[in-house]
C-alpha cells in the first residue's frame, strides 16, 4: 500500500473562555486523525479500538470502514480488510483511494481480475494519482504483462519522476523480460524505496563507479539483500577483483563459506564495527549494472562455488548410514524465510511433495531450515524422510549436502542458488508470478546452467508442477542413467 493516510480533519478551534463541546462532526473528525495516527506509527490495536468503536455507534461510517480495513490488512487479516474496504466503497463509491488500496489488497491474495478493475476505477476517479498507477502496475506485473506494467509505471513517473516505486516496477519488469540495459539502470531505485534500510552507515565515500582502483584502496562490496540473490550475485566478485585487487566484503555469517571461495584473501566480516578503511564501496547486487550485463553476457561459469571435501565426506557418510544402500537422494525445500515479501507467493508446504513420498528406492532429505521444519512430524510416506535442517549450521554444511545428493527440489530459495551456483542438478518450483530473475517461459536459466525450472500454470496451483516432477522422477526410475541436468521441458 503506497498511501494510507486519511484526509485530516478540521483545523484547531478558536480559543474561547470557555470551550462548547465539539459538535458530533468535529468529534468524529478528531477520532479518525487519532486512530489515522495510530495506524500510521504502527500502533495497530490502539486505532483498532479507537475504529470499533466509532463503527459500534454507526456501522455506516466509510472513512472508519476504509481505515479499519488498512489495519486489518497490516495484521495480515486480508479478507477481512477486503470486506471492510468494500463496505467503504458501497458507502462512497467516488473515494479514489479507497479503490486505490482495493486493488493492493485483492492482488495480496492474488485475485487480480478484482484487483485490475479497483486499479482502473481508481485511476479513473483521480487521474493525477501516481499511486494507483503504480499499484495496477504492479497488478500487471503479477499477471505476467510486463509491457503493461511498465506502462503504468511511466504514467506515475510522468506525474511524479523521483517516485522510486513505478522505477523499481520499470526494473523488475524489463529484467523479466530479458531487457537488461534498462533494467539494471531502473533498478538502482530500489535502495529509495519506503521499506529500504540505510545500506551503510555514516561514511563519506563514494559509491563505486566501476573504475580501477589503486592496488592500496580497498573496495567494499556489501551483500545487500537475500541469501540467493549474494549467491547469485557473488559470481562477479572476480570481475571486481580484476579492477580493484584489495577487496572487503560485508555478509552474513552464514555466508562465509561460500563467499570466501570467490576471492581468498578478502577481508569478510559481520559487524560494521570490523570494517577496514576503505576507497568506495558498491551493493554485491549493483555489480551487474557495472559489468554491462545483458542476457547474452552473464557470466555463466559454473561451478563457482564449491563443497568443502572434508564436510562432504562428513555428510556423505552419515547420509550412508541413514539412507538405505542404492537409492536415489532427492533434497528438499518447501519454504523460504517467512519474513521475505513475496514469501506467501513463493512457498509452499510440506504435504505439497506429497506425490514424491510414494517413490519407491527414494529417499528425500530435507535440507528446511526455520519453524516450517515442525512439518516433518506430520510426515508419513513410503519414501524414508531424512531431516537434516537442525544439523546444519551454515552454507559450509548445506553445499556438502547437496554434493552428497543426486538432485534438489526446492522453491524458490537460496538453496535454489546454492545448487545452481555448484553446478548440482536443481529442480526449481516456481510460482505464477516468478522473480524477475527466472525470466518468463522458459525451463532452463542462463543464471544457472543445471536448474531446470517447473512453473505454476495458475496462481497458488502446485499440484500440476508436483505432478510433472513425480512423473519425470517416475520415470528416472526405469532409466539409471538419467541425467538431471538435462534442462528438458
Amino acid at each position: 500500500m503506497t498511501d494510507t493516510a486519511i484526509e485530516p480533519g478540521p483545523g484547531p478551534l478558536p480559543a474561547a473562555s470557555i470551550t462548547p463541546p465539539p459538535n458530533p462532526a468535529e468529534a468524529l473528525a478528531r477520532q479518525l486523525t487519532l486512530a489515522g495516527e495510530y495506524e500510521a506509527a504502527g500502533r495497530l490495536d490502539e486505532a483498532e479500538i479507537v475504529l470499533n468503536r466509532l463503527l459500534a455507534e454507526d456501522p455506516d461510517r466509510p472513512h472508519a470502514l476504509h481505515l479499519l480495513g488498512l489495519v486489518s490488512y497490516r495484521k495480515g487479516r486480508t479478507t477481512e480488510a477486503i470486506e471492510l474496504v468494500r463496505r467503504a466503497i458501497a458507502l462512497m463509491p467516488y473515494a479514489a483511494l479507497f479503490q486505490r488500496n482495493l486493488c493492493e489488497m485483492y492482488r495480496k491474495v492474488r485475485s487480480y481480475e478484482a484487483a485490475l478493475l479497483a486499479g482502473r476505477r481508481a485511476i479513473e476517479l483521480d487521474p493525477k494519482d501516481p499511486h494507483a498507477r503504480h499499484n495496477l502496475g504492479v497488478v500487471h506485473y503479477c499477471r505476467l504483462e510486463p509491457d503493461d506494467a511498465i506502462a503504468c509505471a511511466e504514467a506515475a513517473i510522468a506525474i511524479d519522476p523521483n517516485l522510486p516505486g513505478p522505477h523499481f516496477g520499470i526494473a523488475e519488469a524489463s529484467l523479466l523480460k530479458g531487457d537488461f540495459a534498462r533494467g539494471w539502470e531502473e533498478y538502482e531505485w530500489r535502495f529509495k524505496l519506503g521499506n529500504s534500510p540505510p545500506l551503510i552507515p555514516n561514511t563519506d565515500r563514494p559509491q563505486w563507479d566501476g573504475a580501477p582502483l589503486p592496488d592500496a584502496d580497498t573496495l567494499l562490496l556489501i551483500a545487500d539483500q537475500g541469501y540467493g540473490d549474494v549467491i547469485q550475485f557473488s559470481r562477479y566478485i572476480p570481475w571486481a577483483v580484476k579492477r580493484c585487487s584489495s577487496i572487503a566484503i560485508a555478509c552474513s555469517r552464514e555466508l562465509h563459506p561460500a563467499i570466501t571461495q570467490l576471492h581468498a584473501s578478502a577481508k569478510i566480516f559481520d559487524r560494521w564495527d570490523d570494517k577496514p578503511e576503505f576507497a568506495a564501496w558498491l551493493p554485491l547486487s549493483g555489480l551487474p549494472r557495472l559489468a554491462a550485463t545483458r542476457l547474452d553476457t552473464i557470466p555463466a561459469s559454473v561451478p563457482y562455488l564449491r563443497a568443502d571435501p572434508a564436510k562432504t565426506a562428513e555428510w556423505a557418510e552419515r547420509l550412508a548410514t541413514l539412507s538405505p544402500e542404492g537409492y536415489r537422494r532427492i533434497g528438499l525445500v518447501w519454504a523460504g524465510r517467512p519474513t521475505h515479501t513475496n514469501d506467501d507467493n513463493r512457498s509452499t508446504a510440506l504435504s505439497t511433495f506429497a506425490p514424491l513420498a510414494t517413490l519407491p528406492e527414494t529417499t528425500l532429505v530435507s535440507l528446511q531450515k526455520g519453524a516450517t521444519q515442525s512439518q516433518i512430524g506430520t510426515y508419513w510416506g513410503r519414501a524414508p524422510l531424512i531431516n537434516l535442517g537442525p544439523e546444519i549450521r551454515d552454507y559450509g554444511d548445506t553445499m556438502a549436502v547437496v554434493e552428497s545428493l543426486d538432485l534438489v527440489v526446492t522453491v524458490d530459495t537460496s538453496v535454489a542458488h546454492l545448487a545452481g551456483a555448484m553446478g548440482k542438478p536443481v529442480w526449481i518450483m516456481l510460482p505464477y508470478s516468478p522473480d524477475w530473475r527466472w525470466l518468463l517461459g522458459r525451463t532452463d536459466s542462463p543464471w544457472y546452467p543445471t536448474a531446470r525450472l517447473l512453473r505454476q500454470s495458475a496462481s497458488r496451483d502446485w499440484q500440476p508442477v508436483m505432478a510433472a516432477i513425480a512423473e519425470e522422477l517416475s520415470r528416472g526410475l526405469a532409466n539409471p542413467g538419467q541425467n538431471w541436468h538435462v534442462n528438458a521441458g
